[in-house]
């Protein structure tokens, strides 16, 4: 017998104690609906391939009672197009077919692995350690790979993305918090992707358009990428394969001009080592990890995967669109990975060792000293960025080596833009239950990111616009624990994932990459705030250091709890596990 609904906060009465635990029982807001594209929350704990009809509403311990809740009201996705995944009778374990289907929010996903910022990282990572950092590099892109596995589960599961989740988990202020945070990362994000654009449309004019023009041309080019989603979403996939045949393409071009050492790549990408390094190279590879793996990346898979008919009641569907989508995410991220390798392998051949002297003189002879002026005529070891990569490879492979590399910029720049418009929209939609329009989320956005790149664009020069990537990769690093954490924690709680909860074994390992991740993050933050060199930056950094650290810890108490360290529970709060044993001992009374 059902009783009147009571509002719950954190899965208890709103006259509960501030100690709060992860709200993981639904709200009339928050649950989906039982139809056969969504799961009911009876159906988290009960799917079955011959049952997609209501089983009852799931249960939530308030006081030590059992309490129903109402069902609730259907959410909506992103998306309007769903695409319908076809039966193959004949390949029950593997079908082409089915992957075919499938295939496309991962190779949107991948696409945050090339932005800009990750292509200065590489080229930096050559010039500076040779091919000794390349296994980082496959480090981090296997953990990413891992990572956004966990997103991708969660957004197959559930029927919701990770930020719907975290409104609908989170007590009220940590969500404003962690929205406040995922967008500052997706600013951040879009900064870098309308500087590397700017340089790029500069490179491809031979200087006629200002990098302040190129800034302003970002404006109008986003818009025109908008209407591409009127045409059907798999023209939109496709168009984003194409500029990562663009990017694959352009900078192959470069990998096979500068014919880079095959024995010295792959002993680089497969025996961990770095003979011979010091600061600059282990700040690279920290920066290598901050640059590959994105905060706002983790909320834009879990969201993408709604795209896909998937009838959640069906416990054989869910785990095939899981294998699925996982298989389609490692081919995206392996295409990802070699281009990435591409970047790294031509720099560490071309321009390793290289001093200032030497490519000054190489510009002076090959341009008529048209871009000589770039580099000091000093024996100071070479120091590139995306404009000045370009510039290099101009000077020592001829004019189509330098647009080449512009129109790979421009791909990754472009593709980039619409992945974070998409990010933006999903995080304010899911936090805020806010519907803009995508037009409108753009002028937000993008004026947010342009007004100081223009800024620096016209009173600064080139070195302190590429300068800013630095910046912005601090900002990005920061953030991540707000992405990692969530996803970790409600992928790992049987009462939202039920069976697809995350085993022991993924849990400990998930939580010592998030671990490894943010340390090595934080390394990176704490390198670029001793080379400000400035006594305010430091006492700033400090006092934001303590809020920070307050809400991290905050969200991995929360995330441990989850984990089963229910010893870690405070005051009234509601047990975790207390939760689970009444909704088996429910399914035990309804079987």
């Amino acid at each position: 017998m059902r009783r009147p609904e009571q509002r719950i906060m954190g899965g208890k009465k709103s006259g509960s104690p501030p100690c709060e635990l992860v709200n993981v029982a639904y709200t009339k807001e928050s649950e989906p609906p039982v139809k056969s594209a969504a799961m009911s929350d009876q159906n988290y704990r009960n799917l079955d391939e011959s049952d997609s009809a209501d089983h009852g509403s799931k249960q939530d311990i308030s006081d030590g009672s059992i309490e129903p809740i109402i069902e609730g009201e259907p959410f909506t996705s992103y998306f309007d197009e769903k695409i319908a995944i076809p039966e193959d009778e004949v390949h029950s374990w593997f079908s082409f077919r089915k992957l075919w289907a499938f295939t496309g929010p991962g190779f949107l996903m991948s696409i945050a692995y090339l932005d800009p910022g990750n292509i200065e990282s590489d080229l930096q990572s050559g010039s500076v350690a040779d091919f000794k950092l390349l296994w980082v590099l496959l480090a981090a892109t296997v953990i990413g790979l891992l990572l956004q596995r966990l997103a991708a589960r969660l957004g197959v599961v559930t029927g919701l993305h990770l930020a719907e989740v975290c409104n609908r988990q989170y007590p009220k202020f940590p969500r404003i918090v962690l929205w406040l945070m995922v967008e500052l990362a997706i600013i951040g994000s879009d900064m870098q992707e309308v500087i590397g654009s700017a340089i790029a449309i500069n490179l491809l004019s031979v200087g006629l358009i200002p990098l302040w023009g190129g800034v302003l041309i970002t404006i109008a080019d986003t818009f025109v990428f908008l209407f591409l989603d009127k045409y059907g979403l798999r023209k939109l996939e496709a168009f984003f394969g194409l500029l990562i045949t663009i990017m694959a393409v352009t900078f192959g071009y470069e990998y096979v001009r500068v014919r880079p050492d095959q024995g010295k790549l792959l002993k680089g990408m497969f025996f961990p080592y770095c003979d011979g390094c010091g600061t600059p190279q282990l700040e690279q590879a920290v920066g290598i990890v901050g640059a590959v793996i994105m905060p706002h990346n983790m909320y834009l898979h879990s969201a993408l995967v709604k795209s896909r008919e998937v009838n959640r009641s069906n416990k054989k569907e869910v785990r095939e669109a899981n294998k699925y989508f996982f298989i389609e995410s490692t081919i995206a991220l392996f295409i990802s990975f070699l281009i990435n390798v591409f970047v790294v392998a031509v720099f560490a051949e071309a321009f390793y060792g290289k001093t200032n002297a030497e490519v000054h003189e190489q510009c002076f002879n090959q341009t008529s000293g048209g871009q000589s002026n770039l580099f000091p005529n000093n024996t100071d070891p070479l120091k590139v960025d995306i404009y000045k990569g370009g510039v290099v490879l101009g000077c020592y492979f001829g004019p189509a080596a330098l647009y080449i590399w512009a129109v790979g910029i421009l791909a990754a720049g472009q593709s980039s833009t619409m992945t974070g418009t998409y990010s933006g929209q999903f995080v304010m939609e899911g936090f805020l239950n806010l519907k803009w329009s995508r037009f409108a989320r753009v002028i937000l956005t993008r004026s947010i990111a342009i007004t100081p790149t223009l800024l620096v664009a016209i009173f600064q020069d080139v070195e302190h616009l590429t300068g800013m990537n630095d910046f912005l990769n601090v900002l990005q690093s920061l953030q991540l624990p707000f992405a990692l954490i969530p996803v970790l924690t409600f992928t790992s709680l049987r009462p939202v994932m039920n069976e697809f909860a995350n085993g022991l074994g993924w849990k400990i390992a998930g939580g010592i990459l998030i671990l490894i991740v943010c340390c090595i993050n934080m390394y990176f933050v704490v390198v670029y705030v001793s080379s400000l060199g400035h006594v305010g930056f430091y006492v700033g950094a400090a006092f934001l250091s303590i809020a920070y650290l307050c809400f991290v810890a905050y969200l991995t108490w929360q995330c441990l709890v989850a984990l089963g360290m229910k010893f870690l529970e405070c005051g009234q709060t509601v047990s975790i596990h207390q939760i689970i044993q009444a909704e088996d001992q429910a399914d035990s009374s309804i079987n």
